[in-house]
């Protein structure tokens, strides 16, 4: 017999593989990261350049996002 708990739990066991497999689709930065943002000329944070591939700094990255999404 099948009771509410375990529909719940096999919901969000599919939800996350659902998440999962969205993380691993995505396109992973290749290359090194420039030391200044390729769009207002600022320092990239070290930390920032450490994940490899960064072109913007913060700011300028999600003002870029957002207009992509419109």
């Amino acid at each position: 017999m099948v009771d509410w708990f375990d529909r719940a739990q096999e919901l969000e066991q599919r939800q996350r593989d659902q998440a999962i497999k969205a993380q691993l689709l995505k396109p992973v930065p290749l290359g090194p990261s420039l030391t200044h943002c390729q769009d207002c000329d600022k320092e990239i944070p070290p930390a920032r350049q450490a994940l490899g591939g960064k072109t913007r700094c913060v700011p300028c990255q999600t003002g870029f996002e957002q207009s992509n999404r419109r």
